[in-house]
C-alpha cells in the first residue's frame, strides 16, 4: 500500500544524505582524483541511500575480486545504481543522455560514470579507449548491454559492441567479466509477480517523478544480486561468444530469481534458456 508520508520522509532523507556526500566528494574528484577514497565514498553513499530508500539489497554468489574486473548487468531501474553501487568499488559506464538529467547527471559525474554515445559510431574508438584507460587504472566498470532498462520479466538482447574493452590484457592477463543478475523478488516479504515488479522496474514511457514518487511509497522491496561465475574473452573464443555466454548467465537468473527457485547446476538438462528475442525500447536508459 502506498503511503505518501513514508515517500515524502523518504525523500527528505534522500536528498539530505546526497547534499552531505556531495561535498567531500566533489573536492575529491576535483583535487584528487586517483585517492582511494573517491571509489569508498560511493560505495558507503549508495549503502546507505538503499536503506533509505526503503531496499533491502540480498547477494548471492561472490563478487570477483580481481582488479580491474568488468561487471555485466542487465538493467531494471534508475534504483539499480544505488543497489549495485552498494557492494561494488567502481563506475558505471552510461548513455551521454543521462549526464544531461537533472541531478542525476551531477550524480554520475560524481562517481566518475564513463559516458559513451552509441548513436555517434565515429567515436566509437575514443569511447573504447576511455573505457580502457579507465580499466589500465584499475577501477571496475559496470555496464549494462541492454541498452535501455526492461520489466524485469526477462533479459533483452545484449548490444557486443561494448565487449570489445574486455580483449585487452592487464598485466599479461585477460580482463575479468562476471555477469551479475539483479531482479526485484519481495514486497514486505511478499514474493510478487509480474504485474508488481513495476513498482521497482522503470521502462517504456513511465514518467520519471511519477515512479519515484510511487515506489519510495511502497513498503520495504528485497532486490536480489546474484553474482555469477567470472570469465574471460579466452575462456570463451571472441568477443560476440562473450556477450551470449553473458546474456545467457543473466538470463537464466533472472527466470530462476522470477520463479523463487535457485539456479540449476551447471550443464544440468534444460539448464540453458533459449536465445535472446528481440525486443524495442526507445527511451533513454542509464546505460
Amino acid at each position: 500500500m502506498h503511503s505518501p508520508l513514508r515517500a515524502i520522509r523518504r525523500l527528505i532523507l534522500f536528498v539530505l544524505w546526497t547534499l552531505l556526500l556531495m561535498v567531500p566528494q566533489s573536492v575529491l574528484v576535483r583535487f584528487r582524483p586517483k585517492s582511494a577514497y573517491v571509489r569508498k565514498i560511493p560505495k558507503s553513499y549508495h549503502r546507505i541511500a538503499t536503506r533509505i530508500l526503503g531496499l533491502d539489497v540480498k547477494v548471492r554468489g561472490q563478487i570477483s575480486r580481481d582488479r580491474p574486473t568488468l561487471f555485466v548487468c542487465n538493467h531494471l531501474s534508475y534504483m539499480d545504481i544505488p543497489v549495485l553501487g552498494s557492494l561494488i568499488e567502481g563506475s558505471f559506464v552510461a548513455k551521454t543522455e543521462v549526464g544531461t538529467w537533472p541531478g542525476f547527471g551531477t550524480l554520475a559525474r560524481l562517481q566518475r560514470t564513463v559516458f559513451v554515445n552509441r548513436a555517434k559510431r565515429s567515436s566509437s574508438v575514443e569511447q573504447a579507449d576511455s573505457m580502457i584507460g579507465r580499466l589500465r587504472d584499475g577501477d571496475n566498470l559496470i555496464l549494462f548491454p541492454e541498452g535501455t532498462s526492461s520489466d524485469g520479466n526477462r533479459t533483452l538482447p545484449f548490444k557486443s559492441a561494448l565487449f570489445a574493452v574486455a580483449s585487452i590484457e592487464i598485466n599479461g592477463q585477460p580482463l575479468t567479466v562476471q555477469p551479475v543478475t539483479i531482479s526485484c523478488t519481495h514486497l514486505d516479504g511478499i514474493p510478487i509477480g509480474r504485474w508488481l515488479r513495476p513498482i521497482y522496474a522503470w521502462y517504456g514511457d513511465m514518467e520519471l517523478p511519477g515512479h519515484i514518487w510511487e515506489m519510495t511509497g511502497v513498503g520495504k522491496l528485497r532486490i536480489q544480486v546474484q553474482f555469477h561465475a567470472p570469465m574471460t574473452v579466452r575462456d570463451v573464443g571472441s568477443r560476440k561468444a562473450l556477450a551470449n555466454a553473458c546474456w545467457q548467465k543473466i538470463s537464466q537468473g533472472l527466470s530462476a530469481a522470477n520463479a523463487g527457485r535457485t539456479l540449476p547446476r551447471p550443464g544440468a538438462s534444460g539448464s540453458n534458456p533459449t536465445s535472446p528475442g528481440t525486443g524495442t525500447d526507445g527511451r533513454p536508459a542509464i546505460a
